[in-house]
């Protein structure tokens, strides 16, 4: 059996406009920003902030998110595989962005991609 059967992990929740995140059980509703009280976005298990003045940072999770991706890499029993590849700076998102454009692919693919050059 699994060591991580029976473990429930806290996924991160994240506040774009306010550069707040934090680890809370996984809930259906969305979880609430402490400062603004907007709902937060589900980021996943593996994201790891950007500190709050890295703007370029923020809006490489932005555009992560807005995607439609999450900073996952889990498998359902929370063992076996390693955090997928994420943008970290905005010229980072901005290569994928043209690869898409170029190659016809979408945000979330192209953004998915380690390496720009393998799509």
């Amino acid at each position: 059996m699994c060591t991580y059967a029976e473990v429930h992990y806290k996924v991160h929740y994240v506040c774009v406009p306010c550069r707040r995140s934090c680890k809370q059980p996984w809930r259906a509703e969305a979880s609430r920003c402490v400062r603004c009280r907007k709902p937060m976005l589900f980021a996943g298990h593996d994201f790891a902030a950007p500190r709050r003045g890295d703007e370029r940072g923020w809006r490489a999770v932005a555009a992560v998110l807005g995607a439609g991706l999450r900073y996952e890499g889990f498998e359902p029993c929370g063992c076996g595989q390693q955090p997928k590849f994420r943008p970290r700076t905005s010229a980072q998102v901005r290569a994928r962005r043209r690869v898409a454009a170029r190659k016809g692919l979408t945000d979330a693919e192209a953004l998915a991609l380690r390496d720009p050059s393998d799509a």
